[in-house]
């Protein structure tokens, strides 16, 4: 059996500065996650902000199932990158975050998540409505076509 060359790129800063710049710009994004019943893979938009840290950040419902599955399995993936429209839309910069899944208290974050995603005043208050934090430990960031880096928590947040 042949051996298949390694995809990835050695790690940079300027992979680095891109990756965080997909996280720390991104107000949206395709959350992965299992369904508690099924363990079937279910993906949702949603609404994020970064945390004061870095740390993505998504307000979620109780009446989603992405909420459901993400306390019952809290390692859920993370994609984030949009292609503007034109083009090919693979060859924009993307990235894929794994991250386990956090519920904390919102009233300590209000002032800053709604200062960066201000619709969210609307329901923020809602009693079914959490705060969680996907707090990542990898990521696979792809550049556009030949740009492969595989980063560590450290190399994102």
């Amino acid at each position: 059996m042949a051996k298949t060359e390694d995809p990835f790129r050695a790690v940079d800063d300027e992979a680095r500065a891109q990756a965080r710049a997909l996280i720390t710009e991104a107000r949206y994004g395709a959350l992965a996650v299992l369904e508690p019943g099924s363990g079937s893979p279910s993906v949702s938009r949603v609404g994020l902000v970064p945390g004061p840290d870095g740390v993505p950040m998504t307000l979620v419902s109780d009446l989603s199932p992405h909420t459901q599955a993400m306390r019952a399995h809290p390692e859920v993936s993370l994609l984030l990158g949009e292609a503007p429209g034109k083009g090919d839309p693979l060859a924009y910069p993307r990235i894929t975050l794994q991250c386990r899944a956090g519920f904390v208290d919102k009233a300590p974050l209000a002032e800053h998540f709604l200062e960066l995603y201000p619709k969210a005043r609307l329901y923020f208050d809602f009693a079914d409505f959490h705060l969680v934090r996907l707090n990542p430990h990898m990521a696979l960031l792809n550049g556009g076509y030949g740009k492969a880096y595989k980063l560590t928590r450290k190399d994102i947040i």
